[in-house]
């Protein structure tokens, strides 16, 4: 068996690291997780940590960015299997809001990330992933018809932020459950005003 390279062990120790944070940050929350417990979680020690996180808060953006490509990933899967365009924005936006009851996606991308990033570095990094994908979708569902020619940043900034808010209410709802059926409701109602 071949010899891994430094950087190959970095890359896994960095993978084990974000995926300890992941289960840590989703389950307890940024405030009440220590880096030493996401390094005792990967199995490591803390200097290990700081090794190739410089702060908790560093290692909660990877975490933070790891959720986002996780989400766009699931949102671009599911736009992929829709018939036509508006269909895929429609069904990108249900998807989001499904997501939004796993309560590791709750915590740390609707409750925590804001809060210990700021705004500015969430939507940084909302931008390269899930809202990047629902400009994509809206330019495409504009293109076939399906949405008027407005404009479209502002609008695709809008629905955004709906889709936002109403995963910010489900986080903060006793049963999220209970409450998606009339979050997807009103998103579509939200969509159809765009046409």
């Amino acid at each position: 068996m071949a010899r891994r390279t430094q950087a190959e062990r970095s890359e896994e120790t960095t993978s084990a690291l974000v995926a300890a944070g992941l289960r840590l940050f989703g389950r307890d929350g940024y405030a009440a997780t220590s880096i030493q417990a996401v390094a005792a979680e990967a199995g490591m020690t803390k200097g290990a940590a700081y090794h190739h996180f410089d702060s908790k808060m560093e290692l909660f953006r990877a975490v933070f960015i790891q959720q986002e490509r996780h989400l766009a990933s699931a949102l671009a899967h599911a736009g992929a299997a829709a018939p036509d365009s508006w269909s895929a924005l429609r069904t990108g936006c249900h998807t989001f809001l499904r997501h939004c009851l796993d309560p590791s996606i709750r915590q740390i991308i609707l409750l925590d990330g804001p809060a210990a990033l700021g705004w500015d570095a969430v939507r940084e990094i909302e931008t390269q992933h899930t809202l990047r994908l629902l400009k994509q979708a809206m330019r495409a569902a504009a293109a076939d018809g399906w949405v008027s020619d407005g404009d479209l940043g502002i609008r695709c900034q809008l629905l955004f932020g709906a889709l936002c808010e109403a995963g910010m209410l489900l986080a903060r709802t006793e049963n999220p459950s209970v409450k998606l059926p009339t979050l997807t409701t009103e998103t579509d109602l939200f969509l159809n005003a765009l046409t």
